[in-house]
């Protein structure tokens, strides 16, 4: 299933800014990042609660705030990108 991941970290103290980079490092474990705080990650549902255990380990819920958006299965008609960085489409082979 395609789970998009965005998070927001509070970064008016100098521990704000580490939670940040280990948010950003647990989910570049589990997907490929398309913006600044958004992540687009294929996983099944063991790995998305490994996914959400990891993330929520590292942020500061009176702070900080993640959302999971679960699109499920047949994604690729409920995602339009328009703009110039390039698109990666996640289940193919980036090399060939």
């Amino acid at each position: 299933m395609l789970v998009i991941v965005t998070y927001d970290v509070c970064l008016d103290v100098p521990a704000g800014k580490k939670r940040l980079r280990r948010v950003a490092k647990c989910c570049t474990n589990y997907g490929i990042r398309v913006q600044n705080s958004v992540f687009e990650c294929i996983v099944d549902q063991a790995q998305f609660l490994r996914m959400r255990h990891d993330i929520l380990k590292e942020i500061d819920e009176s702070k900080d705030s993640v959302r999971f958006y679960f699109l499920g299965d047949k994604y690729s008609g409920k995602v339009e990108h328009i703009g110039a960085k390039q698109t990666i489409h996640v289940e193919e082979p980036l090399f060939l």
